[in-house]
């Protein structure tokens, strides 16, 4: 779209670009395309975009096959890209980024996130899409100069601070290049930045709590003048050794420590090692036969190692809204890391009962209680991993404290989502808990017979 035809277009959806919504419209047609190859799109992809405007990046990225679900503020521009293209491939949301629901793009997998970020909310859409279980794993943004140079500023600079240290504790950040103002309608005052975000691989970063990382870092630059060791007294009592250990100095502001320190005070605080209790290898296990009848007992690691039956609790926590709670397993644990589960789950440990370990897992892996019902059953099988399993059904509305040794995440999400999560990306979750689900949903077939 030239800057002529653009002109044109406005005119016709009555449109003048509004100052306070960041309305500034890419019309280098060589720079649009430029921009969509370095996402290195197919057909396989699912592209989130973020103020797609007049579809200038949405034109190239439809091209090479992708689908597209746009979000626009603007309800003009809206109306004008669905009446543009073709609808089989794009959807057109009507409404404010920061108001989206982030968890309807878990069903469509890893997530390419595409956009033009209007100046005035991109410090705010970065860490609302990047932070935390997040479907995204590839970011190609444009950014006011001045934000790009924040996330990749290195330690001592007066851009380093909060923002960066987030975003790159998960990703890795490419500084692309500088796009001029002289390619926007209406010109911008800055320049701005194009970048590439990729999320970090395992083993790139040394491994630490994420949460009490985030925690550290907002305290440390809660006052960015004050030395930083007297504003994180209450987690670091003797903060000289801490420096040393650090390499840091006593005086040193929060601005002066490096990505990799930063996550090396976060293991001062709680050392990695100790997140991984929740997988002793010497913990014993009830063993049982076919017909879940105690026959004796074995450590973990032999249990597992071994394929013995044994038994195993889930448990499925419902809000109000009658969502379900899904906790995504930590990177620590022995079998399906990282993969969505339960609301919690455990091991029926020797001398225990199902409904003890209900209770004790509850308590443990999400620091509530509540009543639970036990609603099905399930066999030992490969699918369980050779667990009986007892599931209970429970109502709690939160606030969670998930045990960081356990469980990376916790999120609700509503039924229908689940169903069609499970539908296209069942890979995306423990089998146990799959297996569970559907015994849940036979258990409610049956009793609406």
């Amino acid at each position: 779209m030239t800057l002529s035809e653009m002109r044109r277009i406005l005119r016709e959806i009555e449109v003048a670009p509004v100052k306070t919504l960041g309305q500034n419209f890419l019309f280098d047609q060589n720079l649009a395309r430029w921009i969509v190859q370095q996402a290195q799109l197919s057909s396989d992809d699912f592209v989130l975009e973020i103020g797609p405007g007049l579809g200038a990046l949405t034109e190239p990225a439809l091209a090479s096959g992708v689908r597209i679900l746009a979000i626009e503020k603007d309800g003009r521009l809206a109306n004008f890209l669905r009446n543009r293209f073709n609808p089989d491939r794009l959807e057109v949301l009507h409404g404010d980024a920061l108001d989206f629901d982030l968890r309807r793009l878990f069903p469509f997998g890893p997530i390419k996130l595409l956009g033009n970020l209007p100046y005035y909310i991109s410090t705010e859409i970065l860490l609302r899409f990047l932070q935390g279980a997040t479907p995204i794993r590839l970011a190609m943004l444009m950014l006011q100069k001045e934000v790009a140079r924040r996330l990749a500023a290195s330690p001592g600079s007066k851009d380093y601070g909060i923002l960066g240290l987030l975003v790159r504790a998960q990703y890795r950040i490419e500084y692309l290049r500088t796009i001029s103002a002289t390619v926007f309608f209406p010109r911008p005052e800055v320049d701005s930045a194009f970048v590439r975000l990729i999320p970090r691989a395992g083993g790139e970063l040394p491994e630490h709590d994420r949460a009490l990382f985030r925690v550290l870092v907002r305290r440390g630059f809660s006052q960015r003048r004050k030395q930083v060791g007297k504003l994180l007294a209450e987690f670091v009592p003797d903060w000289p050794e801490a420096a040393a250990r650090l390499g840091a100095k006593v005086q040193a502001r929060a601005e002066d420590l490096s990505l990799e320190q930063w996550i090396g005070l976060t293991n001062l605080v709680r050392p990695a090692g100790s997140m991984k209790h929740g997988n002793d290898p010497a913990e014993v296990f009830t063993v049982v036969d076919e017909n879940d009848r105690a026959i004796g007992s074995a450590p973990r690691v032999e249990v597992h190692g071994n394929n013995l039956r044994h038994r195993a609790i889930h448990i499925f926590i419902f809000n109000r809204a009658g969502e379900l709670l899904l906790q995504k397993r930590s990177r620590w644990k022995d079998r399906h890391p990282e993969l969505w589960d339960s609301s919690a789950a455990g091991h029926v440990n020797a001398g225990e009962e199902y409904d003890q370990t209900a209770a004790r897992e509850l308590a443990e892996e999400l620091g509530v209680e509540a009543k639970l019902t036990s609603i099905a059953k399930l066999s030992a099988s490969e699918e369980t991993g050779q667990e009986f399993i007892c599931l209970y059904r429970g109502e709690h509305e939160g606030p969670f404290v998930p045990a960081p040794s356990e469980i990376e995440a916790v999120e609700f999400f509503p039924l229908n989502l689940i169903a069609e999560w499970i539908e296209r990306r069942s890979g995306d979750f423990a089998p146990g808990f799959v297996a569970c689900w559907r015994a849940w949903g036979l258990c409610l077939t049956n009793r609406n017979a």
